[in-house]
């Protein structure tokens, strides 16, 4: 039974091991987040090094050497002390930290539940310096020690005093996959910093350093493994006094687990909601249901608009203008899953891998092949056409397209030489050969085999077509005949209000009839049928939870896509080669072709080498 207290309750002044222990509660959550903030303030001391050693799991020894500038003999036991930093000063500090590491609760926090050694040496100084604390007891006296420039902290026996805590954790093999996690979280945030990780005795992950194109694609592929780098696009975009820039995984290497999303704000990794959302939805149209794409990412921001304070282990952080900021990151990532046009990067036949597609990589916003020749000689339009075709369309219309590109539409006729030898006008997706089963085309280009689902590939450029049409066109409104009444919150009264000229922009019409009500007028053509209640209240809850709703987007290109679907060429219809030419133009030109509607693929490339493999042609 829980005890019960009667009278006046006695307030008391907490003792400082309580303390210490309560605050190693938020920061000291297991292993791994001991690591979290070692590395951290070896990054702040300024190191180019660093030198990891774990020991069963971080339970026996967590050690963490580097190359920092050091901490001075008499400021080892501050160092020890709690609120203690060199980080800030003043209230102004606080509200634009510029460091990892802020409120000086992290290595007392460590030391309350542990055996911790604190060496150090700082230049010109004659000899390092040791102090060491178990526990509850006070930093030892400082004492001579050998040691380079720069900090060694080792952490012996974690919780070896809170036996309670030991209990929950894990096996030691997990608990290292946590600390070795975060070892690779930390070393994708600063690529001029080297590490060296090793689990009882064993090196386990050896980065060097450098700050070149091509030490950070190495290191991301030794991270994120080679399969993601040849199948990312490499982004930048700033706008507003937002820089947005690193990898981004193509469609087709959608993962089932969102196991590889790191995000970086001003070099602090975080994990935050409003983040997460505006990916999805960037990815909304392109990935087959239930997978997760992967990325790294880094946002730059002035520190003064981002709270780092918001969570007692800093791993999520509070945006000042989170409309501003979902908005950002949404439209930049939008414009880059924009530029998956089949031929721009080649899917190969995943006979091996399911997650991997095949190589290909972008750079920056454009298209920029790993395979030399893949697009010689064919530029797509930049943009998405915006025609305004029936969802019934013609097939003859691409028998006309076809003369566009000043072919017969045969592979034959064109010439796949240049000046030099190389290939000069030959497509990405090729010249059509046949049909197979009245479902795929078959075609050549300059890597090999091209298969395309053509009812696929119809369906997306019929989608696409349908939307650049009606968003231009702008929302066409129309009136409910019987105005809906909702019974809602009295916040999400106030919300509805407040954002009335954003539901009038969506193409709704509301106000609020009361201090729990809001009449619902008239809908998006397009939705006029639909159930007016659930939209207003899904786009309320997204207004309160991100700032930013997509959701009559989504409820329009929903009916849009299913359009299509009815819309497209069928499957068993039979193509000429002049409309299976134009079909392979038009998906080259087509936002998002890589893609159908439902996120299947709708073209792979078989290559050359990949061909004789299966024929063992040359073994």
């Amino acid at each position: 039974m829980w005890p019960r207290y009667h009278g006046a309750v006695s307030i008391q002044q907490l003792p400082s091991l309580l303390i210490n222990q309560i605050a190693a509660g938020e920061v000291v959550e297991r292993p791994a987040s001991v690591l979290k903030e070692l590395l951290e303030n070896s990054l702040d001391a300024g190191a180019t090094r660093l030198w990891v050693d774990i020991d069963q799991g971080g339970l026996q020894r967590i050690r963490v050497r580097d190359n920092g500038s050091g901490i001075p003999r008499e400021q080892l036991p501050l160092a020890l002390a709690r609120h203690a930093t060199s980080k800030i000063t003043s209230l102004e500090d606080l509200q634009r930290v510029t460091s990892l590491g802020f409120r000086g609760e992290a290595l007392p926090s460590i030391a309350s539940v542990s055996r911790l050694s604190l060496t150090s040496a700082v230049a010109d100084a004659q000899s390092a310096w040791r102090v060491q604390v178990e526990g509850s007891a006070d930093p030892s006296a400082a004492e001579p020690a050998a040691h380079p420039i720069g900090t060694t902290v080792d952490v012996a026996q974690l919780f070896f005093n809170v036996p309670a805590r030991r209990k929950f954790l894990r096996t030691e093999k997990t608990e290292f996959s946590h600390l070795e996690e975060v070892a690779r979280r930390i070393a994708l945030s600063r690529f001029d910093v080297g590490m060296q990780l090793t689990h009882n005795g064993r090196e386990v992950l050896k980065l060097a350093q450098g700050d070149t194109a091509a030490a950070r694609d190495q290191r991301v592929g030794s991270v994120f493994g080679q399969g993601f780098l040849e199948q990312s696009l490499h982004m930048q975009q700033e706008h507003s006094g937002l820089r947005l820039s690193g990898w981004l995984s193509l469609p087709g290497f959608a993962r089932s687990q969102a196991d590889l999303q790191y995000f970086y704000v001003n070099g602090r990794m975080v994990k935050d909601r409003l983040i997460t959302h505006a990916v999805r939805q960037a990815y909304a149209d392109v990935l087959y249901h239930g997978r997760h794409p992967a990325f790294l990412l880094f946002l730059e921001i002035d520190p003064e608009l981002v709270d780092v304070n918001a969570h007692p282990a800093k791993h999520e952080v509070r945006f000042r203008e989170a409309r501003l900021v979902h908005d950002f990151l949404f439209r930049s990532l939008h414009r880059v899953v924009a530029q998956t046009r089949a031929g721009s990067v080649a899917a190969t036949a995943p006979l091996e891998h399911a997650d991997s597609s095949a190589p290909g990589l972008y750079t920056g916003w454009t298209a920029s092949p790993a395979q030399p020749g893949l697009n010689r000689g064919f530029s797509p339009s930049p943009a998405q056409p915006g025609l305004s075709l029936s969802v019934q369309e013609s097939m003859a219309t691409y028998g006309k397209l076809i003369a566009e590109s000043g072919s017969s539409g045969l592979p034959g006729s064109a010439s796949k030489d240049g000046p030099n030898g190389e290939a000069a006008l030959m497509p990405p997706l090729g010249y059509a050969l046949a049909q197979l089963h009245g479902v795929y085309v078959l075609a050549e280009n300059t890597e090999g085999l091209v298969l395309v689902d053509m009812h696929a590939a119809h369906e997306r450029i019929t989608y696409e077509r349908l939307k650049t049409a009606y968003w231009n066109q702008g929302l066409a409104i129309q009136a409910l005949l019987l105005p809906q009444v909702l019974e809602v919150s009295p916040m999400e009264a106030d919300l509805a209000e407040s954002e009335a000229a954003f539901f009038t922009q969506m193409g709704i019409e509301l106000d609020r009839s009361g201090p729990q009500q809001i009449t619902v007028r008239g809908l998006p053509a397009l939705l006029a049928q639909g159930d007016a209640a659930v939209l207003v209240r899904d786009i309320l809850a997204d207004l309160r939870e991100h700032e930013h709703s997509q959701r009559l987007e989504e409820n329009i290109n929903r009916l849009l896509s299913s359009m299509a679907c009815h819309g497209s060429v069928r499957a068993n219809r039979s193509l000429t080669v002049a409309e299976m030419n134009a079909l392979l133009r038009d998906m080259e030109t087509t936002e998002r072709s890589a893609q159908c509607n439902h996120g299947r693929p709708t073209w792979i490339q078989l290559s050359l080498p990949a061909l004789d493999r299966l024929f063992m042609r040359g073994q």
